[in-house]
């Protein structure tokens, strides 16, 4: 069995936060029990917490980041110096040049209320219009370089896109501390042929699975007594699970006398591929649920049967994410 020393942590994705679309959040409802979560995340020792400028609903936008930068002030000096509060800030057509992203990272470090450490690039523009990336990357390195940010990262890219912003980057002595791609057991395209796993692992990027649990999916069982969720979550439920009995069977195997559950063992896939998950978490249960998954591991055997499952043809995937580039 991996020690726990040898694998990706687990870090706290914050989508929900602010999204009433997909995950129908209430202020006046859910504000008090992701205070209590963000504080339970501080007690069982997650330290890193991924949002975006883009995250929330209509006029809530930007809602995720004024809740995370809230509650990381009423953290103790001592904890906010291990934080590690990283934002994403969307590539948005208007966006353009060098300095194409100066308003976005002032108003999120705003929001954040001055804690931002980690700046990211939200989605690639290789697909739709290539000549307005190499700009933005070079803005985003300069905050790097100036100070006003710690560290720089990438998301939804392939293997071909991140060399060319390697490459880039490498020039002017700015590493890319991580990128992030959608990789779940419904979604383990970054491990197949050339895939961004093993280039990540190449170039020493750390590799970040965003949607580890499948919007939810992958802790379901079939008998599960909640209901379905509702809207696109739970249409997009009903679509896979017929599809789902043999992977569900040999994860119920494995999770079988160690704690978590099925979702514990979704969590620790990826984090035996070595990319840290970032599950999103909205109360404190599923901060001690994530938590218990980090108290043991995939032996190489479960890992290579979730694996065969995962990768054989016409297993059940999540939908790809139309911004991922080659």
């Amino acid at each position: 069995m991996t020690r726990e020393a040898d694998q990706p942590g687990i870090g706290v994705g914050t989508w929900a936060w602010g999204n009433q679309f997909l995950w129908g959040y209430d202020p006046e409802r859910d504000d008090a029990v992701l205070e209590q979560t963000f504080r339970r995340c501080l007690e069982l020792d997650f330290r890193f917490f991924d949002t975006a400028d883009s995250y929330g609903t209509g006029r809530l936008n930007g809602r995720s980041e004024e809740l995370l930068g809230r509650f990381a002030l009423q953290a103790s000096p001592s904890q906010r110096e291990q934080l590690c509060l990283a934002t994403k800030l969307a590539p948005f057509p208007w966006r353009l040049g060098r300095r194409g992203y100066a308003k976005a990272f002032a108003a999120s470090q705003r929001r954040l209320q001055g804690q931002m450490k980690r700046v990211q690039l939200h989605w690639s523009t290789a697909r739709y219009a290539p000549w307005q990336e190499p700009a933005l990357i070079d803005g985003l390195a300069d905050l790097v370089e100036s100070g006003a940010v710690a560290s720089l990262g990438l998301s939804n890219m392939g293997p071909k896109r991140l060399r060319s912003v390697h490459r880039q980057l490498q020039g002017r002595g700015i590493p890319i501390s991580s990128l992030q791609v959608q990789f779940s057991l419904l979604a383990p395209q970054p491990l197949e042929d050339e895939g961004i796993a093993s280039t990540c692992q190449e170039l020493g990027i750390e590799l970040i699975a965003y949607s580890p649990l499948a919007l939810g999916l992958l802790g379901r069982s079939a008998q599960d007594p909640r209901p379905m969720p509702k809207g696109t979550r739970g249409n997009l439920f009903r679509r896979l699970e017929n599809s789902l009995a043999p992977l569900r069977q040999t994860m119920s195997e494995i999770a079988g006398g160690r704690p978590g559950g099925l979702g514990a063992v979704a969590l620790n896939w990826c984090r035996a591929h070595g990319a840290m998950p970032i599950p999103g978490m909205r109360t404190p249960e599923q901060v001690e649920q994530a938590a218990a998954a980090r108290s043991w591991s995939l032996t190489e055997g479960e890992r290579t049967a979730l694996d065969q499952l995962a990768l054989r043809d016409g297993a059940a995937r999540m939908p790809a994410n139309p911004f991922q580039s080659a």
